[in-house]
Order: structure tokens, then C-alpha cells, then sequence
């Protein structure tokens, strides 16, 4: 394990594997750098890139500060590029595709990004969270009620159906895992906030994100996220959707998949 301090005195740590360019796997909600399906893809790439797997701010073994910033998340990862020699590619995964989206707009010095299926909700049609939804998950944690949260999180946020959370409290080491990192969950829906109500994203953005890109998104996944990934591939300049079944997030990683798609882009 490695660490590098955020530049707010932040500790962040990080796991460093692999030889060649510099890649950045940011994860989403409930993931961490020691999550099953994390571990999986960083050492797939590893092959062929020096992959920097990290645990965003209040996971694992990184730290935290009393009050969360969007600014403060990305700034977590601006040091995680300067570990990396000052510049890299970053993947991020549903919530963590908005983060690296949100720090490419802010200036970080990322070369390439690949964006995988960001939950936003653009369509009227598809199904919303509740309009507190952020407020609400943010008070479920303050009471430190992070079973509700995590529950409320998924059926109401994810649109898992309700059945799965019972299944999960009784899948060895799934729930314990949950409940480890459930106090991050309303930095994830900080992330959302503005983005999971149905509206069209803001035509101008994120034009700034001149980049190459990479949208992933898979065809079987829920119509919300392939909506998302199709119009986030639509208002970026540089943009490049890739479907294919296989691609989804939402049950398991498909490492190898991924590790083709991936390995095509950043090879330019």
C-alpha cells in the first residue's frame, strides 16, 4: 500500500501495479480498492499499464475530513495524477465517471478518460429517485442508520429490486463490505445531485472536456443508464460511445471486456 496526502491534509491510499502508462481506476458507489471486482480489473491491466487503484476519500484505508466537497474529491484525485508522474488516464465507474468527468472539466491533467456508464437520469420516461433523494440518504448517515441507507440507496437510487438487500445480508463478507462504506454514500449522491432528475445534461457544461473520451455502456444494462451513457457521449466534443452486451455494471464487472475496450482506447 501507498499513500499520498490530498491537499487538504487528507491521507489517500492507493495500491500501484503494472508497468507502462499511468491509469487511475476510480470507483463508484459501495467500491473501494480491495472490492472483488477492482481488484479483478486492476490486475488485468496491469499487464499493460501502471494501473494506480485508489480508495476515494472515507474507504479502506484513506482518510476523511468533518464536511465533504465535490472539490475536495477531486482534488483526492489531482494527487493521485501527481503520484503518477503528473498526468494520466483515468477509468471511472458510475458515480466515480462523474467524479473523473467533474475533475477533467476542472483542469486535471488527464490525458485520456474513460467514462463507464454514468448514472445520470436524462430521460422523463425512466425511473427517478425521489426529489430529496440526496438530503434524505445525507440524514439516513447522520443518524448512523446505514443499513436504511444502503437499502434506500439501492431500491430507490439504483433501482435494485427489494428482495436483493435480504440476499445480500446473508451472502458471506457482501454485507459487512456494504456496511464499511456506507457512510460515503451521500458524497456519492452529492455527485448526482442536479443529474438523476430526468432533464436533458447541460448542452455547455462540459465542453471544456476536449479529450478523448470513452463512453461504455452495455446493452444489457436498465434503459436509465444507456440513455445516460448516449447522451454523455452526445454533448462531449470528443466523445466515443462503445455498446456491447457484456458492458454493464450493475451485477459484475466483465473484466476481460472491459480490459479490450480499454486498452483499444488509450492505445489511441
Amino acid at each position: 500500500m501507498h499513500t499520498v496526502l490530498s491537499k487538504d491534509g487528507t491521507k489517500i491510499a492507493y495500491d500501484k501495479t503494472g508497468q507502462g502508462p499511468a491509469l487511475i481506476l476510480v470507483a463508484g458507489a459501495f467500491s473501494y480498492r480491495k472490492f472483488p471486482g477492482q481488484l479483478e480489473l486492476a490486475k488485468a491491466l496491469s499487464s499493460q499499464y501502471t494501473v494506480y487503484n485508489y480508495d476515494r476519500r472515507g474507504r479502506g484505508d484513506s482518510g476523511d475530513a468533518p464536511s465533504y466537497a465535490i472539490e475536495r474529491e477531486i482534488e483526492d484525485l489531482d494527487a493521485m495524477i501527481e503520484a503518477a508522474g503528473g498526468s494520466a488516464y483515468v477509468w471511472g465507474l458510475s458515480s466515480g465517471a462523474v467524479l473523473a468527468l467533474e475533475a477533467a472539466a476542472s483542469g486535471s491533467p488527464i490525458t485520456r478518460l474513460a467514462l463507464h456508464e454514468p448514472p445520470f437520469i436524462v430521460n422523463e420516461a425512466d425511473p427517478k429517485p425521489p426529489s430529496d433523494f440526496t438530503d434524505y440518504v445525507g440524514k439516513l448517515i447522520a443518524e448512523d442508520r446505514r443499513a436504511e441507507a444502503i437499502k434506500y440507496f439501492m431500491t430507490k437510487g439504483m433501482g435494485a429490486p427489494s428482495f436483493v438487500i435480504p440476499m445480500m445480508r446473508i451472502m458471506p463478507g457482501v454485507w459487512s463490505r456494504l456496511m464499511a462504506v456506507a457512510h460515503t454514500l451521500p458524497y456519492d449522491a452529492a455527485l448526482l445531485k442536479g443529474y438523476i432528475g430526468g432533464q436533458s445534461l447541460p448542452q455547455d457544461k462540459w465542453t471544456n472536456v476536449t479529450i478523448p473520451t470513452l463512453v461504455l455502456e452495455g446493452t444489457e444494462s436498465p434503459a436509465s443508464l444507456r440513455h445516460a451513457a448516449q447522451e454523455t457521449a452526445e454533448v462531449l466534443p470528443n466523445a466515443k460511445l462503445i455498446s456491447k452486451k457484456g458492458l454493464g455494471h450493475t451485477k459484475k464487472l466483465h473484466t476481460a471486456m472491459i480490459t479490450r475496450e480499454l486498452t483499444s482506447f488509450f492505445a489511441g
